[in-house]
């Protein structure tokens, strides 16, 4: 071998060796993940996600920090994620506000498309539903609140996080079926509609089980109608339960990044994402927030997304809520 091959070969052998400690640092993930939440904290997503934060930062070995990005129907933090950069740093964890009741309700007002700028990476958390009433108010169950609305037009205000949420859909479905006159009166979050409710300033609240479950096991609020039964909470009937064709529907949440993120990236996170969601500690935890955790892989994930869609499309149409 002369001296040109010789020199070739160490050539190459440096480079080869020389990358080796370079792709190690470069494995993904080697800092923090920012988990963004488009709600407001106490919200119920952002309890979700706080619990499984902990749990993700262990299996992930970085810290997982939760972003809390509210407006617009949660369409404020999903659009940021979708415009961030695709390097797996910055996840979502979005309701089905964002991703199909606003597409619904308010399409001039979102400008991403799930299935074209989000990459799923597992279905997590669904929660139902529902409607309570502060302890001054006028009526005690769905049906005197329906009458009470009647024969007060007007004077039954529901706060809701903000227009385009699964409360305000709740709201508009309720009048569409029974001939109510709820009114929705949007807030920055959960917390702030039952400070409001509990004040004496709004009759009720339509928001997610896992945002309310405290108030409603210290008695300090009445739960109206849910989405679906929980077990928790059995007394509460559904619209099923009180006559009515259809239920409500319930909130869930999904965990997702930008589109375009690596394929490295995935393959941390979606496993990483499972075990979360399914760690018993956090299930039996939330379970009794008024949580379910469901885990679903990311294909089905998209799916659901789909098949609520046209769902939502449909009873909002039924409805007459949209054209």
């Amino acid at each position: 071998m002369n001296m040109n091959s010789v020199l070739g070969l160490l050539t190459v052998l440096a480079l080869i060796l020389g990358t080796v400690p370079h792709a190690r640092a470069q494995a993904y993930p080697t800092g923090p993940i920012s988990v963004v939440i488009p709600l407001s904290p106490g919200d119920a997503a952002d309890i979700a996600a706080r619990s499984m934060g902990e749990e993700l930062s262990k299996l992930l070995k970085v810290p997982i920090v939760a972003v809390n990005r509210p407006g617009a129907g949660g369409t404020v933090g999903t659009d940021s994620v979708v415009k961030a950069a695709k390097d797996g740093y910055t996840i979502l964890l979005a309701n089905n506000a964002s991703l199909t009741f606003r597409r619904v309700l308010e399409p001039q007002n979102v400008t991403y498309d799930p299935a074209k700028d989000l990459v799923p990476l597992g279905f997590s958390t669904r929660i139902p539903s529902i409607i309570i009433a502060g302890s001054g108010a006028p009526f005690t169950n769905f049906a005197e609140m329906i009458d009470y609305s009647k024969k007060n037009p007007d004077k039954v205000r529901v706060g809701t996080v903000g227009a385009g949420s699964v409360g305000d859909f709740d709201i508009q479905l309720i009048n569409s079926l029974t001939g109510a006159h709820l009114v929705m009166v949007p807030f920055k979050g959960a917390g702030p509609a039952i400070a409001a409710l509990r004040g004496g300033h709004i009759e009720a609240a339509a928001l997610a089980l896992g945002a309310v479950a405290g108030q409603l096991k210290a008695g300090n609020v009445r739960g109206i109608v849910l989405s679906a039964k929980f077990p928790v909470f059995p007394d509460i009937p559904t619209m099923l339960d009180l006559g009515y064709k259809q239920n409500l529907p319930g909130v869930w949440f999904g965990y997702f990044a930008p589109a375009g993120v690596p394929a490295e990236v995935l393959q941390a996170l979606i496993p990483a994402i499972e075990k979360a969601v399914k760690d018993p500690a956090i299930v039996s935890r939330l379970l009794g927030l008024g949580m379910i955790q469901d885990y679903a892989p990311p294909d089905r994930l998209l799916a659901e997304i789909g098949e609520e869609h046209r769902m939502v499309e449909q009873m909002a149409k039924r409805a007459g809520l949209i054209k």
